[in-house]
C-alpha cells in the first residue's frame, strides 16, 4: 500500500469518524437543551468531514491514474476494500467514543454560550484545562444504554433506510474511481458519475433520516420522549451506520460495473 493511499485512508477514516460522533452531539444537545447551539457545533464537525472529503477524493484518483498509465503489481480493487474497511473501523471507533464526546461536546456547548465566539472556543480545546477535562470525560459504552430496550418501538424502516443511505455515500466516490479504472478511456466520466450512486442515499438521508431525528430531538425537548429512549435510538443509528459500512464491501464492484455501463451509453 503507498503512502498516498495510508493518507487516503487517514482521511477516510477522519470522515466516517466525525459522521459517527455527530450523534454524540445530538445528545449532548438534548442534555443541554441547547439545540440551536449544538448545530453551531455540528457545522464545525461538518467543516473538519469536508475539509478531508475535499483531499481525499483528488489524492486517490491520482493513484488511480498512475496505475492506469503504468500498471504495476498494485491492485486497485484490494485498496479500494481497505479504505472501505477504514470507513467500518472508524464508525466502530466512533461508537466507543460516543460516550466520552457526549460529555465533551456538553462541555464544549456551555462554553461556547459563554465565549459566543468558535475561534475562543477552539482555542480552549488545547489549553491545559481542557486535557484535563478530556481525561475526566472518558468512559465506555454502558449496557445499560441499549438493555431492556423493546426493539418493537424501536424505528425500523428508517434504521433500514440508515443502513443503505451510509452503504452508497461510503461507496460512492471509490466505486467511480473503479469504474474508471475498469474503463480507461472513459475515466473521466466515471469520476463524475458518482451522483449516480449517492443520489438515493441523500434522498434518504435528507428526506427520511435527518427529518426523523430532528422531531426525536424536539419530542425528547418538549419531554413527548425521554432521554433515555432518544439514547438507545442513538446507539441504534450508530449501530446501522456501522452495518452500512460493511454493506459497502459486496456493493463495490456492482456499483462500479453500473457506473461503467452509465459511462458508456450516456
Amino acid at each position: 500500500m503507498s503512502a498516498q493511499v495510508i493518507l487516503v485512508f487517514v482521511l477516510t477514516f477522519v470522515i466516517h469518524l466525525v459522521s459517527t460522533l455527530s450523534y454524540a452531539l445530538r445528545i449532548a444537545g438534548v442534555r443541554s437543551g441547547r439545540i440551536a447551539v449544538s448545530f453551531a457545533l455540528f457545522n464545525v464537525l461538518v467543516l473538519v468531514s469536508r475539509t478531508s472529503n475535499t483531499f481525499q477524493g483528488p489524492l486517490l484518483a491520482k493513484h488511480v491514474e498512475r496505475n492506469i498509465l503504468s500498471p504495476g503489481n498494485s491492485n486497485i480493487e484490494t485498496e479500494l476494500r481497505w479504505l472501505v474497511f477504514s470507513a467500518s473501523l472508524a464508525t466502530l471507533a466512533g461508537i466507543v467514543l460516543i460516550p466520552t464526546f457526549q460529555r465533551l461536546f456538553t462541555r464544549a456547548i456551555h462554553s461556547f454560550g459563554e465565549s459566543r465566539s468558535i475561534p475562543r472556543l477552539l482555542l480552549r480545546g488545547f489549553s491545559f484545562s481542557a486535557f484535563r477535562e478530556i481525561k475526566k470525560a472518558v468512559s465506555l459504552p454502558r449496557p445499560a444504554n441499549v438493555s431492556g430496550f423493546s426493539l418493537r418501538r424501536a424505528p425500523h424502516k428508517i434504521l433500514i433506510f440508515n443502513i443503505v443511505a451510509t452503504a452508497l455515500i461510503t461507496v460512492g466516490v471509490f466505486a467511480s474511481l473503479y469504474a474508471g479504472y475498469l474503463q480507461p478511456e472513459l475515466r473521466v466520466t466515471a469520476n463524475n458519475l458518482s451522483p449516480v450512486v449517492n443520489a438515493l442515499s441523500t434522498v434518504l438521508l435528507f428526506v427520511f433520516i435527518d427529518p426523523y431525528l430532528s422531531l426525536l430531538t424536539d419530542d425528547v425537548v418538549a419531554g413527548r420522549e425521554t432521554e433515555s429512549y432518544f439514547r438507545r435510538c442513538v446507539v441504534l443509528f450508530a449501530g446501522s451506520r456501522l452495518l452500512g459500512t460493511l454493506l459497502a464491501q459486496p456493493l463495490l464492484v456492482p456499483a462500479a460495473r453500473i457506473i461503467r455501463t452509465i459511462s458508456e451509453v450516456i
